[in-house]
């Protein structure tokens, strides 16, 4: 199974012994489809192209936010980042193979 993930957040942090690591949250990335809805009445019509308008001019950033969801948060010492291999980048989106004991990081093909 193949699951899209997006950096959302890295901090830096030390665990109780003082060691340097890295908090890195993924957020699940999808794609949320746009459906067509015609209105019945003219009026509505006239409604909606104004909305839609207005939306194309403001930048409005509650669509993309409201769907976050978390699906790993890793919390790893600086030499197990190292070990992993991958170099996360804030916003940058990874494909998660998943399979019996194992998972993969890569980036979005």
């Amino acid at each position: 199974m193949v699951v899209l993930v997006r950096v959302q957040r890295i901090e830096s942090i030390r665990d109780p012994e003082g060691t340097l690591g890295k908090r890195i949250e993924l957020v699940e990335e999808r794609k949320i489809p746009r459906f067509a809805i015609q209105p019945p009445t003219e009026e509505a019509r006239m409604v909606q192209s104004v909305v839609q308008a207005l939306q194309q001019q403001l930048p409005v950033q509650t669509m993309r936010a409201g769907f976050n969801l978390p699906k790993i948060i890793l919390f790893l010492t600086e030499q197990e980042y190292d070990l992993l291999g991958i170099k996360f980048d804030v916003n940058q989106v990874y494909e998660i193979q998943l399979s019996t004991r194992n998972i993969k990081f890569s980036k979005e093909t």
